[in-house]
């Protein structure tokens, strides 16, 4: 289901209007629900499509998700339960002439839907029905962005979080491991939305944001800096002594001729993984500096290489 697209199976365009959307559903409503179709598994499955695709273009917030992230990132952020969530299919039959029959629940002319392994819903219906028994439905999962800075990746810390929960502000001293990096999360279960159908609260996720540095970039567990060398060293070769974010100081031999823009990589200095021992690497971008005044002698001196045709 998460490859198709929502306006497709209504049969609008993106800037359909909401009576448009409304329109079109009635009509395929009309035309595939059970009472109409009896027996006809391709017309119920057809109908738990536009049923879906309804439920969420009929909703300002979920029309505006979908739009932005498009149906694979809607999918990804959008459970079944959240789409029909709030979503009052009684009202929208009862006004279209089915009398307010759930199609999904077994009250509807007798009609049983399945929903086995293979279909877009799982083994849940979108209303909370599970093979014929009310399904506890999972509250909504929150997500907390935790800032850190690069040190607090390399090392671990703890931190303590407020967050509201179940409508009071709650407070929670959360350790944070090594290579947590911008994106990763951690779980920390029922401390999410409760359910609004009686079922388990959703889970709470702290979701790691690194700050920038004013001295490293990241790219994954990689880290990158960058070096100025004079024109002189860039020449003849020097050694530098390269600071890590750890505090530590490593020497690096760069050889004669460097080029402006390499990279020297020093392997094992960036940062650590969350899982296992192994560590990205330290890159030391060179960037040769240009002087933009030169006194008379260097100038002097320039001009005579100029003239050996360096």
């Amino acid at each position: 289901m998460s490859n198709n697209d929502y306006y497709q199976i209504l049969g609008v365009n993106k800037n359909a209007s909401d009576q448009e959307i409304k329109k079109a559903y009635r009509k395929l409503a009309m035309k595939y629900h059970p009472d109409h179709a009896k027996g006809d598994k391709a017309a119920e499955e057809k109908f738990k499509k536009i049923s879906e695709a309804y439920a969420v273009l009929s909703d300002k917030e979920k029309r505006k998700q979908y739009d932005t992230f498009g149906a694979e990132g809607f999918h990804q952020r959008f459970s079944q339960e959240d789409i029909f969530r709030g979503f009052d299919f009684s009202d929208i039959l009862r006004e279209f002439g089915f009398g307010g029959a759930d199609p999904f629940s077994g009250r509807s002319g007798g009609m049983r839907f399945s929903f086995g392994s293979d279909s877009p819903f799982g083994s849940r219906t979108p209303f909370g029905f599970e093979t014929g028994q009310q399904a506890q439905m999972k509250g909504s999962d929150l997500v907390y962005e935790l800032p850190l800075t690069l040190n607090e990746v390399i090392t671990g810390t703890t931190k303590v979080i407020s967050f509201d929960h179940k409508g009071h502000a709650e407070r929670l001293e959360v350790k944070i491991p090594k290579g947590m990096t911008t994106g990763k999360k951690l779980r920390l279960a029922g401390k999410g939305q409760p359910s609004p159908y009686g079922g388990s609260s959703g889970d709470l996720f702290i979701q790691a944001k690194v700050l920038d540095d004013p001295v490293y970039s990241m790219e994954g567990q990689d880290l990158y800096t960058n070096w100025e060398l004079k024109l002189s060293e860039a020449i003849f070769g020097t050694k530098i002594l390269v600071p890590t974010p750890d505090g530590k100081e490593l020497s690096l031999k760069i050889p004669a001729g460097t080029r402006h823009g390499t990279k020297m990589r020093l392997s094992g200095h960036g940062l650590p993984a969350m899982k296992g021992k192994k560590r990205g690497d330290l890159y030391v971008r060179i960037r040769i500096k240009i002087p933009k005044s030169l006194t008379p002698e260097q100038k002097t001196l320039i001009e005579k290489l100029a003239q050996t045709g360096l």
